[in-house]
């Protein structure tokens, strides 16, 4: 499975990227790579947008693929249609789609998701809950890759191509809060 982490926001309301965002736990963006490499994602591959540069360092020597978002500023959108054109030659089922501002998000939940879509293959749509509420990671099979590339825009992700579609929530409030953080 591959693994996408989405970091390319401004963070206005953070007032900083949140890329560049560190905690006690450490820099977020190096946290959110090890939970997807560890909740069995097989490569992970990180878009960056505002800051690039000097966000950049930090994933030196993780083993990851970085690219860049020319058109971040337009909001997560953005960003998921980039990692998954970047992600267009892979052989891998789906992708585990993660944002960095979830720094609470632990391996165990990656691994549920994607424990949860394994039958499905290619054509798996699941996304973790959180006390039932729908959250990240969200795992996409590669048929449905061009769909959500085509209809994700502004902040809205893959929330458009997903409203339709039978997507299998997988409960993980008893692991983490899913909550992204939006401010200080």
């Amino acid at each position: 499975m591959e693994g996408l982490l989405l970091a390319g926001g401004a963070g206005r309301r953070m007032g900083m990227p949140k890329a560049l965002v560190s905690d006690d736990g450490g820099p977020w963006l190096v946290r959110g790579v090890e939970v997807l490499r560890t909740g069995g994602c097989s490569r992970v591959t990180v878009v960056l947008g505002a800051e690039a540069e000097q966000a950049r360092p930090l994933l030196d020597g993780l083993g990851v693929e970085v690219v860049v978002a020319a058109d971040w500023a337009e909001g997560m959108g953005a960003s998921l249609r980039t990692g998954l054109r970047t992600l267009a030659d892979s052989t891998e089922p789906g992708a585990v789609v993660s944002l960095v501002d979830v720094p609470d998000l632990v391996p165990e939940v990656v691994s549920r998701v994607i424990a949860a879509a394994a039958s499905d293959g290619p054509a798996a749509l699941a996304r973790a809950s959180y006390d039932g509420r729908p959250g990240h990671p969200v795992l996409l099979g590669r048929e449905h890759w061009a769909g959500v590339v085509a209809s994700a825009v502004g902040d809205q992700g893959a929330r458009a191509y997903l409203a339709p579609r039978e997507v299998t929530l997988v409960e993980c409030g008893d692991l983490a809060s899913g909550h992204d953080v939006d401010s200080r």
